[in-house]
Order: C-alpha cells, then sequence, then structure tokens
C-alpha cells in the first residue's frame, strides 16, 4: 500500500465501537473436524446515477459516525512503460487542494474529528476514505466531489514538482530497508516487460522526473470520471437521505470517456528461472512465486486455504518443519497476494545463522510436493476454514478504514461486480474439499494466456449541478458527544484486579493481562530476559505442546499472543463467545504453567538472537537500539534497547532458569491486570476466572529502580556509518517528564504542532517545503518514568547538514522565534477531542485505552473529561511547558547514514563533541 502520507497518526487506529446488524450461523469444531458455515449479511443498497457513478449504502445506527470511501477503478497497471508511477503520484496530488478548496486535504478532516483518513494505490486501483463524524457528512461529500469533479483548476507546477519530491523521497525510503530490492526483481522476473505488473506501483525515478502537467492532466481526465468510481458509504445514515446528498454533489461531474480495461493475464510460466542478488541484510531470505488466478475466483480462495496450512501457524507444515524440527529457518511465510489480473503464490522464508539457504529451499519443495501428492488431512483444512471465518469476523467490526464495511463493499463491486461478492468467497470456503485444494494447488505451480475483450460503452449523461461551490464548504453541524464505555472492576481472591468493559453487539471478547514487567525488570536479569519469557508462554505448558497450543486455538478460531514493551509484560487473547470456555483454559494454563523446555528455549533464543542481527542492518530498528543507552546510561533500567530483544551477548548469557525465575518473580496475580472487553457480564465470567486462576499464588514482587537522570550539559553526536545509504536516519533528542506528569495535556499540544501530527512544524518544513524527507517527526516514548522525547527524520544523504539545522531551528522557534500560536493550539486541541467519535470502534481500541488507565494510574473518566482539560489551555500554559520540554542544546544527536558522505557537513555545525559508533552500540577510536 502507498499511503498519500508519511504515516498514520495514532488515533487512527483506535476507534468508537460501532453496531453490526447481521446473524452469524458459528463454526462448529468437534475434536479436529470443522463445519464452517458462516451466514453473513451486510445490508446495503446499490444506486447508479445517470452520470454512471455507482453509489453503495450501509447503515449501522451503534455510533454516530460515517465512512466514506471512494474507489477508483485505475490504478498502477493502467500505466505504461515509461509513464509508470503516475497512479501514486496522482494520489498524491489529490490531497493537495481542489479549484473550490485550494489547501491541504487533510487540515478540514482534521477539524471535524476525522479518523481513518488515508488515501491508497496499488497496482488495480486508488481509493480515498475517511470516518467522521455524522454532522460532517455533507463536508466529506463536498470535499470528495469537488476534488472528482473541479481538480485540473488546482493543479500547478509547483503542486506537481512539491509532490514529485515527496514521491522521491519515500521511494528512497522504500528502497533504504532491507530486502527491498525483491519488489522490483519479483515484478521484472515474473512478468513479460509488456504486463502490467512488470513495475511497481510507486514507478521509477526516472518516469518521475519526466512527468509533465499535461502528463497529469490526461490522467485525471482519462480515469477519474465518475463511471469509473464506486462511493461506499457506510455507517449513521440512511439510503434515501445519503442517495440525495450524493446526487447533488456528484450528479453534475462527467462520467469521463470509455475506458479499455486489461482483461485476465495470469502469465503463466512453464520454466524454471532463477536469480542471485546481493542486499544490506543480516540473513539470507528466499522467496519462492507463483503466478496463479485473480482475485474474485475460486482457486484464488482455494490458494489461500492451501497457503494456511503450508505456513500459518506452529502446527503448519513449514513451521514444524523448518523451525521446530530442523531449525535452519528464523521465519516463514505462505500466501497469496491478490490482484486483478492475476495474483501471485509466495513462499517467503529467512535463513537462520549458520545454516544453508539450500536447506531451506529443500525442505519448502518437499514439504509442497508431499501436499501435492499425498493431499492435507481434514483437520489441516478444518483448522484453515475456521481461521479464514474468525479471521473476516474481526474485519467486521469497523464501518471504515483498511477491511472495514465501507471498504468490503466498495471492493465487492470493482472487483465482482457486486458488493456482496464476499458472500462467494464464504461459500467457496465452506465447499472446499481436500481434493479440489489438492487439485488447485498442482494446477497452479507454473503456467500464461492473454485475452481482450471490448465491451460497448453505455451512453452516460450529467444532471445540472446544484450545488454552489463558491461559497466555499458546507456548515459543519455540532460534534456528536461521546462517552468512554463505562468499567467495573472487581479483584479475585488471589489479588488478581479485573476491568470489565460490557460489549455484546459481536460474539467476540478480548482478554488482555497487563503484569507490570517489562524491559525495565530486565534490570535484574540479562537484558533480553522480559522479551524471551514472553516470547516462550506459549511455547508449550506443563500439559500441552506448542503445537497442541496452536492447534486447539486455531480449532477454536481463536488468537492469542504474548510480548512486552518498556513496562509492561502482556498476555492477549481474542475468542469467539462459543468457545470461551475451552480458550480460557488455554489461557490461564499459558499464564500460569509454562514449561520453558529446553529444546524450545534453545530454538526461541537462537530466533532473538537472529533477530538482534536483523534490527543492526535496519537503520529505524539500529537507532532505537543505541538510542536508550546514550540518553539513560548502560546502567539504568530504561538503558537497554527499545527493541527489548537485548544485546548479542546479554542474550547468548541467558539460561533457561533465568526464564523460570522471571516468571516466578514477575508473573504473580497480585502484580498484574487482567482486561476484559467483549460479550460477557461480570457476573458470567467471574466463576470461570476464579475456576481457572484457582491455583495461580500472590507473592513478594521485586522492584523496579527507574532513577532520574539529569539532562546532559551539552548536545552530543554520534555517528553511525552504514556505507552507500541513499538516506540519513536522523534520531535526536533527550529525556522528558513521565507520562504521568501534571503538565502531560500541554506536553502533548507541543510535540503534536512540532511533530506529533501530519501538518506539524517539523514535517512541513522537511517534506512539504524542502522536499528533503518522506515524512519527519517527533514523538515521546510512553513510560511511567522519564521517557524519551524524539525527533525522527529520514532525509536524503545530499541534505543531513541542511536537514540537522532545520530541526534544531524549529526545536528554537518552539521556544522563543515563534512560539505556539492560536490557530496551531486549536488544531492539536481538534486532533484529541474530534477523534473520540470514532476512536473505541473496535474492542482492541477500548482494551488499548483502558490498559493505559492501568499502566500510567489515570482515573476511569480520564477520557471524558479531556475536553473540558482541553479546553482550558491556552498558549500562554503551553509556551511555559514548552521550557519545561525541550532543550535544544542538551539533545543527544545519532545519525546513521554514509559517514564518508555527511562527516564533514556534520562537523561544520559544531554541535558539540562527534563520537563514532559500531552497529553494536560501541564506541570506536
Amino acid at each position: 500500500m502507498n499511503t498519500a502520507y508519511f504515516y498514520r497518526y495514532r488515533f487512527c487506529i483506535s476507534f468508537i465501537a460501532l453496531g453490526l446488524f447481521f446473524s452469524f450461523a458459528w463454526p462448529k469444531v468437534t475434536s479436529l473436524q470443522a463445519k464452517v458455515d458462516p451466514v453473513v449479511d451486510i445490508s446495503f443498497t446499490k444506486y447508479v446515477l445517470e452520470n454512471g457513478l455507482t453509489l453503495i449504502v450501509h447503515e449501522d445506527h451503534k455510533a454516530p459516525v460515517v465512512a466514506v470511501n471512494v474507489w477508483y477503478h485505475v490504478g498502477s497497471k493502467d500505466e505504461r512503460p515509461g509513464k509508470t508511477g503516475f497512479a501514486h503520484l496522482f494520489e498524491h496530488l489529490m490531497f493537495n487542494g481542489s479549484e473550490h478548496y485550494d489547501d491541504s486535504y487533510i487540515q478540514p478532516f482534521e477539524r471535524v474529528g476525522a479518523t481513518n483518513l488515508n488515501g491508497t494505490t496499488d497496482q488495480d486501483r486508488t481509493n480515498y476514505f475517511q470516518t467522521v463524524p455524522v454532522s460532517a457528512l455533507d463536508m466529506v461529500l463536498w470535499m470528495e466531489s469537488d476534488r472528482m469533479g473541479h481538480l485540473l483548476g488546482a493543479i500547478t507546477q509547483h503542486k506537481l514538482d512539491e509532490q514529485r519530491g515527496v514521491v522521491k523521497n519515500e521511494k528512497r525510503q522504500r528502497e533504504n530497508r532491507p530486502y527491498a530490492v525483491s519488489r522490483q526483481l519479483i515484478a521484472e522476473s515474473m512478468y513479460p516487460r509488456e504486463h502490467p505488473y512488470s513495475w511497481t506501483t510507486i514507478g521509477s525515478m526516472e518516469d518521475l522526473d519526466a512527468a509533465t502537467l499535461d502528463d497529469v492532466k490526461e490522467w485525471f481526465l482519462m480515469y477519474y470520471g465518475a463511471a469509473n468510481a464506486v462511493l461506499a458509504v457506510a455507517g449513521d445514515v440512511s439510503p434515501s437521505v445519503v442517495l440525495e446528498k450524493v446526487k447533488r454533489y456528484f450528479g453534475d461531474i462527467p462520467s469521463g470517456p470509455p475506458l479499455k480495461r486489461q482483461d485476465v493475464w495470469i502469465a503463466e510460466r512453464d520454466e524454471i528461472r532463477r536469480q542471485v542478488v546481493q542486499d544490506r541484510v543480516a540473513q539470507a531470505r528466499i522467496y519462492k512465486v507463483w503466478n496463479v488466478p485473480p482475485r474474485g475466483t475460486r482457486a484464488s480462495i482455494y490458494l489461500r486455504l492451501f497457503a494456511d496450512v503450508l505456513a500459518a501457524g506452529k502446527s503448519s507444515r513449514l513451521y514444524k518443519r523448518l523451525i521446530y524440527d530442523e531449525e535452519i529457518a528464523t521465519d516463514i511465510s505462505a500466501f497469496v497476494q491478490l490482484r486483478e489480473l492475476g495474483s501471485q503464490f509466495r513462499v517467503v522464508a529467512t535463513v537462520k545463522p549458520g545454516e544453508q539457504l539450500f536447506d531451506i529451499e529443500r525442505g519448502i519443495d518437499e514439504e509442497i510436493e508431499a501436499l501435492l501428492t499425498e493431499g492435507l488431512t481434514q483437520a489441516e483444512l478444518d483448522r484453515a476454514k475456521v481461521s479464514y471465518i474468525s479471521n473476516f469476523v474481526r474485519r467486521l467490526e469497523r464501518v471504515g478504514g483498511f477491511g472495514g464495511k465501507s471498504d468490503l463493499l466498495a471492493r465487492g463491486e470493482v472487483y465482482g461486480d457486486r458488493p456482496d461478492h464476499y458472500r462467494s468467497e464464504l461459500m467457496w470456503v465452506e465447499q472446499a474439499s481436500v481434493q479440489e485444494l489438492r487439485q488447485t494447488a498442482t494446477r497452479w505451480l507454473a503456467n500464461g494466456g492473454f485475452t481482450l475483450e471490448v465491451h460497448p460503452f453505455p451512453s452516460y449523461k450529467t444532471s445540472e449541478s446544484k450545488v454552489d461551490r463558491s461559497s466555499g464548504l458546507p456548515v459543519i453541524g455540532a460534534p456528536p458527544s461521546v462517552q468512554f464505555p463505562r468499567l467495573s472492576r472487581v479483584t479475585l481472591s488471589n489479588g488478581l484486579k479485573v476491568i470489565l468493559s460490557e460489549r455484546r453487539e459481536l460474539p467476540l471478547t478480548y482478554f488482555t493481562l497487563l503484569v507490570d514487567a517489562g524491559f525495565a525488570a530486565d534490570q535484574h536479569e540479562e537484558p533480553g530476559t522480559a522479551t524471551l519469557t514472553s516470547a516462550m508462554l506459549d511455547e508449550g505448558t506443563k500439559t500441552r505442546t506448542a503445537l497442541e497450543i496452536s492447534n486447539e486455538l486455531r480449532g477454536f478460531g481463536s488468537r492469542l499472543s504474548s510480548w512486552s514493551d518498556l513496562d509492561t509484560s502482556y498476555v492477549e487473547l481474542s475468542v469467539l463467545s462459543e468457545y470461551l470456555d475451552s480458550s480460557l483454559d488455554v489461557f490461564s494454563e499459558v499464564i500460569m504453567s509454562p514449561a520453558f523446555s529446553k529444546i524450545d528455549f534453545e530454538r526461541v533464543k537462537s530466533q532473538q538472537l537472529a533477530r538482534i542481527e536483523r534490527e543492526q542492518s535496519s537503520p529505524e530498528a539500529l537507532a532505537q537500539r543505541i538510542f536508550p543507552g546514550l540518553v539513560y546510561g548502560l546502567g539504568h533500567a530504561y538503558g537497554n534497547p527499545f527493541t527489548g530483544t537485548g544485546t548479542t551477548e546479554s542474550v547468548s548469557l541467558i539460561k533457561r532458569e533465568d526464564l523460570v525465575g522471571f516468571h516466578s518473580a514477575w508473573v504473580r496475580p497480585n502484580n498484574a491486570t487482567l482486561v476484559i472487553v467483549g460479550d460477557i457480564g461480570l457476573a458470567e465470567i467471574l466463576p470461570k476466572l476464579e475456576s481457572v486462576f484457582v491455583s495461580w499464588e500472590p507473592a513478594s514482587i521485586p522492584e523496579k529502580n527507574v532513577e532520574v537522570v539529569t539532562h546532559k550539559s551539552a548536545s552530543e553526536i554520534y555517528l553511525v556509518d552504514r556505507p552507500g545509504a541513499q538516506q540519513s536516519i536522523i534520531f535526536a533528542g533527550h529525556l522528558a517528564p513521565p507520562q504521568a506528569d501534571q503538565d502531560e495535556l500541554r506536553i502533548k499540544v507541543i510535540n503534536t504542532v512540532l511533530g506529533g501530527s501530519f501538518g506539524s512544524r517539523l514535517n512541513q518544513n522537511l517534506r512539504e517545503d524542502k522536499h528533503w524527507s518522506y515524512g519527519a517527526r517527533s514523538y515521546l516514548l510512553e513510560a511511567r518514568g522519564q521517557r524519551p522525547f524524539v525527533v525522527y527524520a529520514p532525509v536524503q544523504t545530499d541534505k543531513t547538514k541542511e536537514s540537522v539545522i532545520e530541526i534544531k531551528r524549529e526545536l528554537m522557534d518552539m521556544l522563543d522565534g515563534r512560539p505556539i500560536m492560536v490557530e496551531e493550539l486549536d488544531r492539536a486541541k481538534a486532533l484529541q477531542t474530534l477523534t473520540l467519535p470514532g476512536r473505541w470502534e473496535t474492542r482492541g481500541a477500548v482494551s488499548s485505552d483502558i490498559e493505559n488507565l492501568v499502566r500510567f494510574g489515570f482515573p476511569d473518566d480520564y477520557y471524558d473529561t479531556l475536553k473540558m482539560r482541553l479546553d482550558e489551555l491556552d498558549v500562554e500554559a503551553i509556551s511555559r511547558s514548552a521550557l519545561k520540554l525541550l532543550k535544544p542544546g542538551k539533545m543527544v544527536w545519532m545519525i546513521i547514514g554514509d559517514v564518508q558522505a555527511i562527516e564533514q557537513g556534520v562537523r561544520e555545525l559544531d554541535l558539540g563533541p562527534i563520537y563514532m559508533m559500531s552497529t553494536e552500540g560501541h564506541l570506536i577510536e
């Protein structure tokens, strides 16, 4: 996916809970036999306007929000050699203003509290979507219709040059990542030169440089007509009202010209081709790729199930053989990359250090061959079916965003000629048999063909415009009021605290256990112990092996995961209501009785060591590894790598007994809180919890020593060499007050204005004005103690010195030269309050915010009083807190890049002493 701006704000992944008015006949699992018979009814009303625009409306009245999702049936496959990258470049231009609103399209949406605000381009389609309070529907339709029908007059040479620079930096940023070379090589090797999938969506630098204003306008006139678009609207609306509004705003937009469509072109192959390439990576990796039938076909669904059996879950064929049994791979995946003309079946594996790539390839080939000749088992197919259904259900909590209901309906219309095409896919899943999967997989390990069809183009006409666009945006109604879901609290007899939020609209419940441990607890152990302990929790218990745990949970459609962050360790379970008791039994056993078997310990430990190697080859991860020790000091509880993996030296010293001791010391009921969000009440769950946790005993807990650290007396610069790097990664910062500080809201506002949002000063400077970076930002790491304030900016190598100058100037301006203005303060407030109607849509989002209450000791009414507390802030108070937060003269600057190219320029800045560091974080003399 290629986003229209450099990152999604954190609020864009949390939502207000919206209901789904449909019924399910849930999968039944007996032993290893699964009958998947879902009946899913996502109601919709479909209209086709006289100008050819397709409108799909879905009603969902459980929250006062509405999702608007516009799909244009055009992607990079509609380009031609020498003119690549146009679809993605044009997506960027669509955010830069229209004839009647010639300004950033992001700002009006932010002001009304939009969530899921984004635009994406792939090979087959371009879409633009946002979820807003229902009071802003007219504004959204006005904006989307203005750029669909009234864009050309706003496209200028300046805007084209500006976004061309942004896209080129995005391309540099992608190609600067490990294994990025694979994307272009697979496209070129798997398709003939004239095939629309033989180039990448982002295009080539040469084609981007050659793009002219006339080229861009021709693209718009060709593909952005009403007849080439699908508008999906889902939420707290009625079809008749939406239809009238859409007619009003979109009815006068021309249909666009007749279009030629490339028919299915799978590009089947009958020969084996091989290529070898070198890249800056820590471990060897193998990609095996076959061209297969397009999305929306029975064969593509069968191949997805086949991929699941092959490599999804610890009991899958490849995972069990290559990672568990032979221990020669650190990760393995198999999946179908769905596309309109022809999909691709891929198997990707990374080699464990010290092992040979050809051994992994032999294992992949032999396991695939075994499935093709002997077939899979019924139990494997049943697990794959249940997994497919449960994943589908989880996506339906949201009306908007990636995978939400508006996205699902638009996708069905564009690719399947009907919004409910998902029904066919679910039916194919239910009907799939062991023999059919085997036959389909055997058929599509290589093949090819091309057909062109031409159909009459309907006679379209436009209606008379009834919108006075000269008067500007429609008046926005008052934003809807919302409240944080009500919480029930209780403490079990063993001291475990329980917090429950009841959500009954779906038969789905999330359990999240928070243990007060995390990376900071490694202060008493070798760094990396907390992460390794969390990773081992589902690797077997006293009564179940890891494979048995995986099989049981996959048979229930449940998901279990465990991990640690800086202050906390987590175990999370997502479960369908029908399988609650059985899943809770596994969940509790994983928490209380992990086996920490010697064999599994050595395997997981080797995976963590391999992950450390990968982190050292990734500039972003490398910065997160080294920076903590520079700002906290290596002896501090927060001074270990923020990735939590520890160091090669420390992890090598960890013994199985260390994990047993860590678990015994920290994972205790009196040191934990269980957050529950979903389809159950307190009276029903309490007896179950008392029963499954009856043997879990409290104990005294070690104390973490999170000492207060003083700021540096002056700035320091650390350079990490990455020869030949196209970009320099600037990672600069210092310590800030803890999350629970009394000035926290002021600090959030300061960071939002400086670098915490798309419209922030840093991003506008380095991305939009200078075009030196695909995106620059600042953030505050979440922590109970002092937390790092960090400026992060990947910039083109030849602008490293200049970028440092601009970053420091922006920091100084916040203190003196250009303090926060009233309009910036208002915008920052709006970003935190107007998004609340769309914040708690999913159970995971509600659980995440409850977890914040637990982690930082916030009161239950924290979110309900947020707007009131923000409204009390003024620019004078913000300016005082800026002095408390920002220390531009006491920064730690870490720059990862081509030292030979950047060192002289950095020295000329005279910021402070300069040190050379290795990728292991050691000073180089």
